[in-house]
């Protein structure tokens, strides 16, 4: 175990002597309020700069990360983001910007974030795409606003919408925080929408249907044009939620759908894994009788130059501060013209060709309840393991022993055991076949050693945790003289 930086500490050693001061002291309380001045002087590590520098780069190895491990992490994409794009976002003349200066002295982001719609709506087949939204729920919230939006204008009420069991967990939240009632749409037999059950429930007060393609089964909604006719024969919208574009890249645009609005998780798809919550951005695309809905500011052509547009009497307004996470859009913009046309096609493809081995080499040991082709990814049961008192966490947590992130458990929420499998289209053959090798080890191990498989970790600095008094309970603080107490933060 690393020890804290405070436990580092030797009295009088410092990593940094700045110059002498050669300012006049002042009393701080002549500046700042006397309730808001510490009373006593805050304990910090003495530490040199070598120890802290080990002590960090120690911390660092210890973490899983898309750099050290293969991540089959389903409903967000964590694949490899290549570094060209790390140095085009840190170059000083995207890097240094100040959100308030001028249209005139920043044509070259203007341009970039100008050309990136353009992109955006080429690949998806949406008319207008807004930058703003900082994540994938932002953009469904944004989505939803301008679905209401739209139904005020006509004069309609409109208060309930469709959401599939197979859609991502976020949608409903988000369709309850924009004040919409929320009806489920039960999967048919074969993982898809019933185009059946969606007639039933199709009633007037809909205002539209929210849904995840392909579905977080990896199942791509074969009706779907069938699915957007019906909604729009009840003069309802379709907002997809692009969370799984990986998979469509070249191969299917939204907009050729029917689809109204969507969104896309720039982050997830367009690389800048979001590991740790953050930053993310998640554009949101409408066709063009939605387009003046968008939130404003948006990046427009006014002669020769790039203006941003603040003004629109229709627009739902501002959704995020100044443009979003703009270092997440330069990323994406390098991604893409990386890329071109032919290589955004061939990682979507080698995308699915990887979830279909994978998916085939474990069907022995991982049963897959929908078993058909899948597109990016696929879910297998663990319910299999629950006769030996194992459970798909305790197999997600043994996975970590062998150098393997572990995959979504148990979403979605129609597959018991539920894991979600998603190898990305930048793993190798020889991975995929270590994972299948790994997962086949802890089946063994379920079978022969249950006791382990349960307790497992192993081989991390900290085993397995009492999830719910870690969360509940946190020990995040440390005092002078005292060690951390691992134990109050619910290690077994």
């Amino acid at each position: 175990m690393e020890p804290l930086i405070f436990e580092r500490s030797i009295p009088g050693r410092r990593g940094y002597v700045p110059p002498p001061n050669d300012v006049p002291p002042s009393d701080p309380s002549a500046f700042i309020p006397p309730d808001q001045l510490r009373a006593t002087a805050a304990t910090w590590p003495e530490v040199a700069e070598v120890d802290v520098i080990r002590h960090y780069t120690r911390l660092s190895q210890l973490n899983y990360s898309i750099d050290t491990h293969f991540y089959p992490l389903g409903s967000c994409t964590m694949k490899h983001n290549p570094r060209v794009n790390e140095r085009v976002a840190a170059l000083p003349g995207f890097s240094w910007l100040h959100p308030l200066q001028p249209a005139a002295h920043t044509q070259g982001i203007l341009q970039l974030l100008h050309e990136l719609e353009q992109l955006l709506c080429a690949i998806t087949g949406m008319a207008a795409f807004t930058l703003q939204p900082a994540a994938g729920a932002q953009g469904e919230l944004t989505g939803l606003k301008i679905m209401a939006a739209y139904h005020r204008r006509q004069q309609r009420h409109r208060s309930t919408i469709l959401i599939p069991d197979s859609a991502h967990g976020t949608n409903p939240a988000s369709a309850a925080l924009s004040g919409f009632s929320v009806v489920q749409l039960p999967s048919g037999p074969d993982g898809l929408i019933d185009v059946r059950e969606l007639k039933a429930r199709l009633t007037g007060d809909v205002a539209g249907l929210m849904l995840t393609n392909p579905n977080t089964l990896g199942l791509f909604e074969r009706d779907i044009k069938t699915i957007a006719a019906l909604l729009h024969e009840q003069e309802a919208l379709v907002y997809m939620d692009g969370a799984n574009m990986n998979a469509l890249l070249g191969v299917a645009r939204p907009g050729d759908m029917g689809i109204d609005i969507l969104q896309l998780n720039l982050h997830k798809t367009f690389s800048t894994p979001h590991g740790g919550g953050g930053p993310g951005a998640g554009p949101v695309g409408v066709t063009s009788t939605l387009a003046d809905l968008l939130p404003l500011p948006r990046v427009r052509q006014r002669g020769k130059s790039l203006v941003w547009q603040e003004e629109g009497t229709a627009s739902v307004g501002r959704v995020h501060g100044f443009y979003g996470n703009v270092g997440v859009l330069v990323r994406a913009y390098t991604y893409i013209r990386s890329l071109g046309r032919d290589g955004l096609s061939r990682a979507s493809r080698v995308a699915i060709i990887n979830a279909n081995y994978l998916k085939t080499k474990l069907q022995e040991i991982c049963p897959v309840p929908y078993d058909r082709a899948c597109l990016h990814e696929f879910v297998a049961t663990m319910k299999a393991v629950r006769a030996h008192g194992v459970n798909a966490w305790d197999v997600a947590k043994r996975l970590l022993d062998y150098g393997c992130y572990a995959p979504t458990v148990y979403f979605p929420l129609i597959v018991e055991e539920a894991l979600m499998i998603e190898p990305t289209e930048t793993e190798s053959k020889e991975t995929l076949d270590q994972f299948a090798q790994a997962l086949g080890q802890i089946i063994a191990e379920v079978r022969s050693d249950p006791e382990m498989v349960r307790h497992a970790p192993h081989r991390l600095p900290v085993n397995r945790l009492d999830d719910v008094k870690a969360a509940r309970e946190p020990n995040l603080r440390w005092r002078p003289g005292r060690s951390p107490n691992w134990a109050t933060a619910g290690q077994r």
